[in-house]
């Protein structure tokens, strides 16, 4: 799907706006480009060692090093099946740190939910100061505002239902679902319980300020983009942030979304463009990177 929606977007871009896409990228300033980077390093840190305190409060001491490492190569994975870096990371420290898989995937689920409910903030607070803006982009891709609303409206009752049928109904075929589910069951309460909850959610919130900064700061690489306001950041964050979670790490999509979006306060098709490919790229390059060391080194690391 990725390598369709580049083919569109390439193909609707004239030779001009081509051309000033390599223009802007040749002289794009890297410094902030690394700096972006520097800054998704810390994020990555930040999950692992966020990690270590669900990891802990099941009985498991994890080295931060295969936590650090588990986390690059789960997102190197992530670009080839979206979500499959998930089962990875827990197929591997069930491997180096001996950590049932089930238990250790419960944890990332409710990683997944704690992150979830984070990004939706971010949505409250961009619908909140962009109504205007985002009601004509929806109106414009013919999506209507009332069919997002009940959809997620519905998508909430069958959440809480599930809910309630998992936790109150005693039916014989959900006992012995959840006798077979029980480590994934208390992998996912286990932020619940834990006595490090408050720990946990403030690694949860410095995870994704990183984010927002690592979006924030390649505005500064481009000319015609470090003025723009921060109403501006903040949406395209979370467009491109749907685009990555959605898609095998944002490929195609990212920049599309942030054309589309950038496109709403009258910047130029070929400068959004070039900046959803400056910044999608460079994070893709790192975490490519980021994830051939780790799957090179985590093997050297736990030799016995």
């Amino acid at each position: 799907m990725g390598c369709g929606i580049i083919y569109y977007q390439y193909n609707s871009l004239s030779t001009h706006e081509l051309d000033s896409i390599k223009n802007s990228l040749w002289n794009a300033n890297y410094f902030y480009i690394l700096l972006s980077l520097l800054v998704a390093v810390i994020s990555h840190g930040a999950r692992a060692y966020r990690w270590k305190f669900a990891l802990q409060h099941l009985g498991y001491e994890t080295k931060m090093s295969n936590n650090f490492f588990t986390v690059c190569v789960s997102y190197l994975v992530n670009l080839t099946i979206p979500r499959s870096g998930e089962v990875t990371r827990a197929a591997l420290i069930k491997k180096y740190e001996d950590v049932p898989f089930d238990k250790a995937f419960g944890t990332i689920v409710a990683e997944r939910i704690i992150d979830l409910a984070i990004f939706f903030l971010f949505v409250i607070i961009g619908f909140v100061l962009q109504y205007e803006k985002l009601h004509q982009f929806f109106i414009d891709q013919n999506v209507s505002l009332r069919t997002i609303a009940f959809s997620g409206i519905a998508f909430l009752v069958m959440a809480v239902l599930f809910l309630v049928i998992w936790i109150y109904a005693e039916w014989s075929i959900l006992l012995k679902l959840k006798k077979k589910l029980a480590g994934l069951t208390e992998g996912i309460l286990s932020v619940w319980y834990m006595e490090k909850k408050w720990q946990y959610i403030f690694h949860s919130f410095l995870i994704w300020g990183c984010y927002l900064i690592m979006f924030y700061i390649p505005i500064f690489a481009l000319p015609e983009t470090e003025n723009i306001g921060f109403n501006i950041v903040i949406m395209g964050f979370i467009f491109g942030s749907l685009a990555i979670g959605f898609t095998n790490g944002g490929i195609g999509a990212f920049p599309l979304s942030i054309s589309l979006i950038f496109g709403l306060y009258n910047i130029p098709e070929e400068i959004s463009v070039a900046f959803g490919w400056l910044a999608w790229t460079s994070q893709t390059v790192l975490t490519i990177l980021l994830g051939l060391i780790g799957y090179l080194l985590l093997p050297i690391m736990n030799r016995k």
